[in-house]
């Protein structure tokens, strides 16, 4: 069976919006775009392409999809992401778009929840969730996500979309690896591991 791995970039408070650029995503008027490259380094770059090693595909969702097409297929061939981004099979979940045009791109039909379902029992490597934090919250809402792939920088935004929002489903997280980059960064690896216990001191 193939697994749903959501990869995400975080702050410390847990924001995931727009880490890229100043104009990735301003929805809600989020002021602070483009906040992870300065708190960023070498190692994080490493660690984010081991993320694809083992998996041949990433669901998206639409804004998130739209950012990617309009910039990787014409994007610096020396940079080593490219030629993986673009050879990568894309699938995307909108409710809006009719097709998508960027090479390897498959537009994935019906109810999204049952679309990842089959997914799941179909021949192939793992499925990176990049990005894409409404898509990301419906899976974990319905047991979809087999491993989270973070990094958590060393930035306190304060505003914004965050991946473990309001109304997230109580869970506890194995880990699989973690470790801080010399810049501050947790580069880390959890696994759902069910429900939390709870106890008193």
């Amino acid at each position: 069976m193939r697994e749903i791995i959501v990869c995400t970039f975080l702050t410390l408070d847990g924001v995931m919006q727009a880490p890229g650029a100043s104009d990735e995503d301003a929805e809600s008027g989020f002021q602070h775009g483009g906040w992870q490259k300065p708190v960023s380094d070498d190692e994080v770059g490493r660690a984010v392409a081991g993320w694809y090693e083992h998996s041949d595909a990433m669901l998206l969702g639409r804004k998130t999809y739209e950012i990617f097409a309009s910039y990787w297929p014409t994007a610096d061939s020396g940079n080593p992401f490219t030629s993986r981004m673009n050879s990568m099979h894309k699938y995307v979940a909108s409710r809006s778009l009719t097709s998508v045009e960027w090479q390897n791109s498959t537009l994935l039909k019906g109810d999204v929840v049952d679309a990842v379902r089959e997914l799941k029992e179909s021949d192939g490597g793992n499925i990176n969730v990049v990005g894409s934090g409404d898509l990301a919250q419906t899976l974990m809402q319905h047991g979809l996500v087999d491993e989270y792939r973070l990094t958590i920088h060393p930035v306190i935004i304060g505003t914004g979309k965050r991946l473990f929002a309001d109304g997230a489903i109580p869970t506890v997280l194995e880990p699989v690896s973690v470790s801080t980059t010399k810049g501050g960064t947790i580069v880390s690896v959890y696994r759902p591991h069910g429900e939390p216990s709870y106890d008193s001191y």
